[in-house]
């Protein structure tokens, strides 16, 4: 398999990079990439051939990953327009929608809309993935194989979904982060330094992540398993229900879900 990508920055290199350690060859590579320096980095690191615009090179492929921000997708892809035929188009630009790719690349239906997250970049991420029906299975393989490179896959069978995804998922390292910060400053003020207090809540959070993933018991079964009766589990769970924690958490994550459907609708307008 052939596969190119349109535009080299951070996570194009995260995919280029976890194809590469799974043994994909260098040779099945492009990237489209119009920063010299950015071209000149993903070489030295990977060995794949670069260009500066789409020529017919890059085109010669079975996938092409469009690895541009949502804003600059319209422009990235005009070079593409009605010159496509069976490859199958990846997209991991958040918010854009497949009816407006499509719409942009000449009505090519031939389509897989994706949300990986910033995890990736560790090869620990997980995606969100949306095929246009005209996708078979072949080309919902292809897909697959490019992000799991980067970490673990979910297909939405809905897009309407996508948006969703991304207000989980892939906003969800910046809840994650947030929460971090609390307990950290909290730590700052019960006397721990810097070091620390950032060693205590993040290994904190990776290891009660690790052990939630390991575990088939419900969320809920593994924090009451930590929450003693009259203890100081219980203690600050009374503080965070009191102040509804899990309701402001779940707000968010509304807004944010609305906030992705309100700028699908801006950046597809013509």
């Amino acid at each position: 398999m052939k596969i190119t990508f349109i535009g080299g920055g951070n996570m194009a290199v995260a995919l280029i990079g976890g194809l590469r350690k799974q043994g994909f060859s260098a040779a099945g590579i492009q990237v489209v990439e119009p920063f010299a320096a950015a071209r000149e980095k993903l070489t030295e690191s990977f060995g794949v051939r670069c260009t500066a615009a789409v020529d017919a090179a890059a085109l010669d492929c079975e996938a092409l990953v469009l690895a541009v921000k949502p804003q600059q997708l319209r422009e990235a892809v005009a070079p593409l327009r009605g010159k496509l035929g069976t490859q199958l188009v990846v997209s991991i630009a958040a918010g854009l929608r497949m009816a407006d790719i499509s719409c942009w690349l000449g009505n090519y239906r031939k389509l897989v809309r994706t949300m990986p997250n910033t995890p990736a970049l560790i090869a620990a991420g997980i995606t969100g993935l949306c095929a246009d029906p005209s996708v078979d299975l072949e080309g919902r393989s292809t897909a697959e194989k490019i992000l799991k490179a980067v970490g673990s896959t979910v297909w939405i069978a809905q897009e309407e979904q996508m948006d969703a995804v991304t207000a989980i998922s892939g906003s969800g390292p910046a809840y994650v982060f947030y929460f971090i910060e609390a307990m950290e400053t909290a730590a700052l003020k019960l006397g721990f330094d810097a070091q620390s207090a950032r060693q205590l809540s993040v290994e904190t959070f990776v290891g009660a992540a690790r052990l939630a993933q390991q575990s088939s018991e419900p969320i809920a079964t593994l924090r009451e398993r930590v929450t003693s009766k009259g203890g100081t589990t219980e203690a600050a769970l009374l503080s965070f229900a009191a102040s509804d924690i899990a309701g402001a958490i779940g707000e968010g994550i509304m807004a944010a879900e609305a906030r992705g459907r309100e700028l699908g609708e801006i950046l597809g307008k013509d």
